[in-house]
């Protein structure tokens, strides 16, 4: 997951980028989340296994109002929350996943190694690590300039939109 990335810039009509990328129309084109809880605002770089994506943080997130006002600190979940979106756009990109949501299933080897404050850039970088029937696991890494601040194996299952779970 360290390769280096380029960082070109996405049509403005939310088509994909040279590499992959995706800008902030073509992440709602594909991903079932809006504001507040969408954790993405651009995808750098995607291929079939690994998937770069970035989240800005900025002192208006709707959870500083609570976490902590007077030290306001990015909530460790949502950082897990924003590897599980990186990894379920990929999924969701494929022509096969179009109008499908990606149910969010588990989480482990969790670590939250740095506090993630306003003003920061989140990387987050993700890669499939299995896939079989619908059921999707990932290994994720966000980063702050390059330190780890969130690292965890999430899981979900691609379902149709319709359906029950």
């Amino acid at each position: 997951m360290s390769e280096p990335v380029t960082t070109e810039r996405p049509a403005e009509t939310g088509a994909p980028a040279a590499t992959g990328g995706l800008d902030i129309q073509g992440i709602l084109k594909v991903a079932p989340h809006r504001y507040p809880f969408l954790m993405v605002d651009r995808v750098l770089s995607s291929d079939p296994v690994r998937t770069v994506g970035i989240k800005n943080v900025t002192y208006n997130e709707p959870c500083f109002m609570g976490h902590f006002p007077e030290r306001p600190i990015f909530p460790g979940v949502l950082m897990l929350e924003a590897i599980a979106q990186v990894g379920g756009l990929a999924i969701l990109s494929r022509p096969e996943n179009a109008g499908k949501l990606a149910f969010f299933t588990g989480a482990d080897e969790v670590k939250w190694r740095r506090q993630v404050v306003p003003g920061d850039q989140m990387r987050i970088e993700t890669e499939i690590i299995k896939e079989r029937r619908g059921l999707v696991e990932v290994r994720g890494r966000v980063t702050i300039e390059g330190e780890v601040a969130c690292e965890a194996t999430v899981r979900f299952m691609v379902m149709d939109e319709k359906k029950r779970v």
